[in-house]
């Protein structure tokens, strides 16, 4: 999302030239793919996580600008809106330590962050959504100053040609409109990303999907949006709706959302590149002088910088990745679906259970992708993120099940043993596991936590009633006690 561009105008000649150069870029990435040209000996995972600023009342602190500059670290970058951040922790390889090396790492930067960020006024909140958010703060003011945020909201609006509307229905009911993409502002999550070979990818990928909605059921921390008390994971409908670019006849007709589940098990990378190509207009169609071709028969790597940067403009849940280092072409499954926090623990907690999950079942004899349909792995994604904890999934030789069952009786052991074939030491596996372990025992994630202290505060002003949870949370980040001993 925070990648620099100029800000411009786009021509319909412009547009022409990107689509043949996007074209073009997808040819050359096939013929990569069939050569064989990609890093895959020592795979590495990454993390990523987006953070909320909030002042000392707990209200949102569009301050970025400053906190970066106070910060003065280059793992920290820009976000979307003033009021987050972004923190891309170094790739490690889980077998040399990598979780506690992620653990460590973020644990240590953002407590240096956050003393440094705090004398600008502007303090640190891992959290989903920023309850404190209102009505005010959906403004185009809110923007970072980046070009690329701006003509991001400018052509996904130009392309819908109305205002968008986000409407969510929970416990509460939500109906508003926005003239920008501000809303998506307000989804902050973490990204956890896997490193696979083109062989492997369809399988990492096809797992990823498949276990979505249990990642939502245990982890999901944005039950709060604008007031009101929505789903457990509302970043999901709302990041869905505030990039829609398709009138209601176009939904009609059956367009595809930018913001996509997908609608099909794959069998290749490819066939996300292409999808991505084949359905979607480009939303910044700016192109470069690289000819990728001429580059890859000369012996280098193609940046394929249209083909990444058209893909970056798709927000599918689990996304492709093409990327390189030190020279060396890669390709990576990226983890979208959890929001941040609410502790570092928590999120490490998180990253042990993908991790450990994704790597078994896409080793698996028999692909559980094999065993059930994909429209049952999209519904069981949005059931997760409207009830949270609480959520019944479909699973394969089980039926309906309650998620936290699930997760207890068949869907730890096997993150055990995903954990264990990357090398992760066993007591390590068995820390991180045990945090999923006593949430599903207990019932409580950070949607729960939150929504309860809310209850218990149901004698206030509804504001004030978020602004004190908010600084109850954010107290109880600091002391990294995972989330179900916070009761």
């Amino acid at each position: 999302m925070g990648e620099e561009v100029d800000a411009q105008e786009f021509s319909r000649a412009d547009r022409t030239r990107h689509r043949e150069k996007v074209r073009r870029c997808l040819d050359v990435f096939a013929r990569m793919l069939r050569d064989s040209r990609f890093d895959t000996d020592d795979p590495m995972t990454g993390l990523e996580v987006e953070l909320n600023l909030v002042d000392e009342l707990g209200d949102p602190a569009l301050r970025n600008a400053e906190a970066l500059e106070a910060i003065a670290d280059p793992d920290f970058q820009t976000e979307l809106g003033q009021f987050n951040i972004e923190i891309n922790v170094p790739p490690a390889r889980l077998r040399e330590g990598g979780l506690t090396t992620f653990e460590d790492t973020l644990r240590r930067s953002l407590n240096d962050a956050e003393a440094k960020s705090a004398a600008v006024g502007a303090h640190l909140v891992m959290i989903g959504i920023l309850p404190t958010l209102t009505s005010d703060h959906m403004d185009p003011a809110s923007l970072s100053p980046n070009p690329r945020y701006k003509l991001l909201s400018e052509q996904i609006l130009h392309a819908r040609g109305e205002d968008i509307t986000i409407g969510i229905s929970g416990p509460e009911r939500l109906v508003t409109t926005t003239d920008s993409i501000v809303p998506e502002a307000a989804c902050t999550s973490t990204q956890f990303h896997v490193q696979t070979s083109p062989a492997q990818f369809a399988s990492y990928w096809n797992a990823s999907q498949a276990i979505s909605a249990v990642q939502l059921a245990v982890g999901a921390n944005s039950p709060y949006l604008l007031g009101k008390e929505l789903w457990r994971e509302t970043r999901i409908p709302l990041f869905e709706q505030a990039t829609d670019t398709r009138s209601e006849e176009l939904k009609a007709q059956g367009v595809r959302p930018r913001v996509w589940f997908g609608e099909r098990w794959v069998t290749s990378v490819f066939d996300l590149f292409e999808e991505n190509v084949r359905y979607f207009p480009a939303l910044l169609p700016i192109t470069d002088e690289e000819d990728p071709l001429a580059v890859l028969e000369g012996g280098g790597t193609p940046n394929l910088s249209e083909l990444r940067l058209h893909n970056g403009t798709i927000y599918r849940w689990n996304r492709p990745v093409y990327d390189i280092a030190g020279g060396v072409p890669h390709l990576r499954v990226e983890n979208r679906v959890l929001a941040a926090g609410p502790t570092v623990a928590d999120t490490m907690a998180n990253a042990a259970f993908y991790f450990g999950l994704v790597r078994h079942l896409a080793e698996s004899e028999r692909p559980l992708w094999s065993q059930m349909s994909f429209s049952a792995a999209e519904e069981n994604f949005h059931a997760a993120a409207q009830q949270g904890i609480d959520t019944q999934v479909y699973w394969p030789g089980v039926g309906q099940v309650r998620a936290t069952e699930l997760v207890l009786r068949r869907l730890l052991p096997m993150a055990r043993a995903g954990l264990e074939a990357w090398g992760v030491p066993g007591e390590e596996s068995d820390r991180l596991l045990g945090i999923i372990e006593q949430r599903c025992l207990s019932g409580v994630n950070g949607a729960e936590w939150f929504a309860r202290r809310m209850h218990g505060r149901g004698d206030q002003e509804r504001y004030d009633a978020l602004r004190a949870t908010l600084l109850e949370y954010r107290e109880r980040m600091h002391s990294n006690e995972p989330v179900h001993t916070w009761d």
